[in-house]
């Protein structure tokens, strides 16, 4: 399995955010989205081939009950079936970061679900190709109806401006059974004074419509770094 790197942090987003974890992140990516935070895991992918065993072992090591398994796109290996089996297996709580365009038949504890709205799609000068490859795969409903009822999940949306919000719901019209209370709103940004502006607004907006506000902690722990 590809990995770009593996770390010990606290989650700084969603509903286990201050949770002591194991990050483990692969690298590459089915997406190309214009404000990716981590490019070297997707726009210019780079990570070394892990062995299966030494990969558990090297989580395991770590002593730490909670595994987030993020990307890049971490459901885009079929490798991440046989990791979360042994991670399971190590009663280790599992939470997988996706994107929610593939589905596999993985062990997970969260699924953290981020679909990406319209504001993710890079421009042609930008991506070339890309942009209308990523623009076609960045929503899968049938993909996220699965996961949404198959698994305990929360849906993280990226928000950079208040018009976001119509998106979201047009979406949320789309899927069956969602509960509002696990639909988190997030600010889009990689420094602390536009997520600090941004949320002002965001999170006024998620309270009025029912959702979570989710800030990205990690951020305001740490500064945009990685193994954070």
């Amino acid at each position: 399995m590809r990995i770009s790197e593996i770390y010990t942090s606290r989650q700084g987003e969603g509903l286990l955010t201050g949770t002591d974890s194991v990050f483990v992140r692969t690298t590459g990516c089915n997406l190309r989205c214009d404000f990716c935070d981590t490019p070297f895991t997707s726009w210019d992918p780079v990570g070394d081939t892990v062995e299966m065993t030494d990969l558990v072992g090297q989580v395991l090591a770590f002593g730490v009950t909670h595994v987030v398994i993020t990307g890049g796109e971490p459901m885009l290996p079929p490798e991440i079936i046989e990791l979360t089996k042994h991670l399971a297996r190590a009663g280790r709580h599992i939470t997988i970061e996706t994107a929610g365009t593939i589905d596999r038949p993985v062990h997970c504890d969260l699924m953290s679900i981020s679909p990406k709205l319209s504001n993710s799609t890079p421009t042609i000068a930008r991506a070339g190709d890309w942009a209308q490859r990523h623009d076609d795969r960045r929503l899968q409903i049938d993909v996220l109806q699965n996961l949404i009822s198959n698994y305990s999940y929360q849906l993280k949306f990226v928000v950079a401006q208040p018009s976001d919000l119509q998106e979201i719901n047009q979406l949320l019209d789309k899927l069956k059974h969602v509960d509002r209370q696990r639909v988190l709103l997030m600010p889009e940004g990689t420094d602390l004074s536009t997520l600090q502006e941004r949320g002002q607004w965001l999170e006024a907006l998620a309270i009025e419509q029912g959702f979570r506000f989710c800030p990205r902690k990690h951020i305001e722990w740490y500064g945009h770094t990685r193994g954070t």
